[in-house]
């Protein structure tokens, strides 16, 4: 994955559903998504044990998002991801990113064959403040 591909991802992108986004304030997937929204992101919290997340309504599976959605943010474990990406293929979004530690090539592999940009084993919030931090 280059770093153009990544800014030009980032800077397209307006959506971002965040897959195991948690209310707890001291879990990294807060903090990161807290960050993107203060960047101009919309954040919409994917996760069955929640309802608001951010000030958000929260979604059980990426298929109960009516919107667009540009990035999928996955902050689950390996495991989980290729579910993830299936759901990510038919809701038709335009990227996946796996955070850092999250490494399932398989999945990986089956949404590039479906067009997906991914982006895998990396922080979104690293990448963007990288990028375009003042």
């Amino acid at each position: 994955m280059t770093s153009d591909v990544i800014r030009d991802l980032l800077e397209s992108s307006k959506v971002i559903a965040v897959v195991g986004l948690s209310s707890r304030t001291s879990r990294p997937s807060y903090g990161v998504s807290r960050y993107m929204q203060s960047a101009g992101y919309r954040i919409i919290p994917v996760n069955p044990a929640e309802t608001e997340i951010l000030g958000e309504r929260c979604y059980a599976r990426l298929e109960d998002i009516l919107e667009k959605v540009d990035i999928v943010n996955i902050f689950r474990r390996p495991e989980a991801v290729p579910e993830i990406v299936e759901s990510a293929i038919r809701i038709s979004a335009r990227a996946i990113w796996m955070q850092e530690g999250v490494v399932n090539e398989a999945a990986a592999e089956r949404a590039r064959q479906a067009g997906l940009i991914v982006v895998m084993d990396r922080c979104i919030f690293r990448d963007h403040h990288a990028r375009f931090a003042a």
